[in-house]
């Protein structure tokens, strides 16, 4: 009896984990759709490791724009081309104003009368000097790149608003051409003619050597006259017989030497980059229009 028994309940049907349509649906979601999203979730998780921060602007058109900007440009400028000089507004906002707006480091804010009512009143001259050679905390230039006709331009704009009066500095006009060497006299030219001929080719050819009288180089209208023409920072005052007097005396060469490597308060060639023919054509003037 009992080995009847044991044999029905060995053959009896088997029954699965899976006994309901519910369990199925369960069993179906658990071993596809939950691995598929584990899968998922991983890839993303290691994606957005590259990703920038929500909320930045990493990916917007400017971001792009900004990362792929080159580091630095090349501008080439005409000193002679007034067209193509910054205006004193745009120097002042592409230099000053880091300093001037907010009246960082001492520097005199930008509109405020009462600041620069001391400043103005030693002229353009002095405050064309100190923008130049730096003064204080404010680096030459500004720590700029500009010409010294530019950062004129932006001392007059920033002076001109508190109330001040000054000239935008101009370029000085070019130098007279010199004139056309005088013709060869004809064959059949009397004696006399000949005979005075050779008297007046020299002084001809000294005419034609000579630069207009009394016309400054470009050199001195940029850079010498900011001091020379007021005599600022101890500098002899062009036409000022008694200070060039002993200048004078050392000869052109050794005021053309103290002039390209500095003297006094002179920074070399004055603080600009002109050739050192540029320097002796500038001295050249000063001395003969101080005699």
């Amino acid at each position: 009896m009992s080995d009847a028994s044991s044999q029905t309940h060995d053959d009896g049907p088997h029954e699965g984990p899976i006994k309901t349509p519910k369990q199925l649906v369960l069993a179906v979601l658990f071993a596809f759709v939950v691995p598929i999203s584990i899968i998922v979730l991983l890839v993303s998780y290691v994606s957005s490791n590259h990703q920038p921060n929500v909320g930045t602007d990493a990916m917007t058109p400017e971001g792009i724009a900004a990362r792929i900007h080159p580091v630095g440009t090349v501008e080439v400028k005409d000193p002679n081309d007034l067209a193509a000089m910054k205006t004193g507004e745009q120097v002042f906002a592409a230099q000053c104003t880091t300093c001037h707006t907010a009246g960082a480091l001492g520097a005199p804010k930008f509109g405020d009368a009462d600041a620069w009512a001391p400043r103005v009143k030693t002229g353009y001259a002095a405050l064309l000097n100190s923008a130049l050679h730096g003064k204080g905390n404010m680096p030459a230039q500004g720590g700029g790149d500009f010409t010294d006709l530019e950062i004129g331009r932006a001392v007059v704009y920033m002076a001109n608003k508190v109330g001040a009066n000054f000239e935008e500095p101009k370029l000085a006009p070019p130098t007279a051409a010199a004139p056309a060497p005088v013709a060869a006299a004809p064959a059949a030219a009397t004696s006399e003619a000949t005979a005075a001929a050779p008297a007046a080719e020299p002084a001809q050819q000294q005419a034609a050597a000579a630069p207009a009288a009394g016309t400054p180089p470009p050199l001195f209208a940029q850079v010498c006259s900011a001091c020379h023409a007021t005599g600022v920072a101890g500098a002899p005052k062009v036409g000022d017989k008694a200070a060039w007097a002993p200048r004078i005396a050392q000869g052109i060469d050794g005021l053309v030497a103290s002039a390209i490597k500095g003297k006094g308060a002179m920074p070399p060639k004055g603080g600009s980059t002109a050739s050192e023919a540029d320097i002796k054509a500038v001295v050249t003037y000063m001395v003969d229009s101080s005699k």
